[in-house]
């Protein structure tokens, strides 16, 4: 038997092969639309993921304002900050979120699912969301996937 032909290969940041895709998030659950996203960032949908390397693909998120949430997680789930200081604990909606900035909750629910330490940081930063169905990423040529075919 031939054991060249059982290497196991691993990436590093030169021989990654990163494309562009671009998922269209109106009325899909919120948790499903970021397990699915975290999934491609990572890499893991590729054959040669490597745990330690940045290999996944460049993601560009459209129409976040419209991310759907069940049952009325809208107004009753609350997330949590603090200041720093004194009675500094502050309290939001994911409703308040999205009248402010739209495109927040679906990357505070990325970065949750992803790892966290540099690694993490590094992959959330090729993450692009956007609250309409425009971007400014057409020169790349993104691809347009279904949530499904992940």
């Amino acid at each position: 038997m031939d054991t060249q032909s059982y290497k196991t290969v691993s990436l590093n940041k030169e021989t990654v092969n990163k494309e562009w895709v671009v998922i269209d998030a109106t009325d899909l659950a919120l948790g499903r639309l970021a397990a699915r996203v975290a999934l491609v960032l990572r890499g893991k949908t590729k054959p040669g993921f490597t745990p330690n390397v940045d290999c996944g693909d460049n993601v560009i998120v459209v129409n976040a304002e419209k991310v759907a949430l069940g049952g009325k997680k809208m107004t009753d789930r609350v997330y949590t900050r603090y200041t720093g200081y004194p009675g500094g604990q502050r309290f939001t909606t994911p409703k308040e979120i999205l009248e402010k900035r739209p495109t927040e909750l679906i990357r505070r629910a990325v970065k949750g699912m992803l790892p966290k330490n540099r690694l993490g940081s590094k992959i959330l930063g090729n993450l692009h969301i956007y609250a309409g169905p425009e971007h400014p990423h057409q020169a790349q040529n993104p691809k347009a996937i279904k949530l499904n075919e992940i």
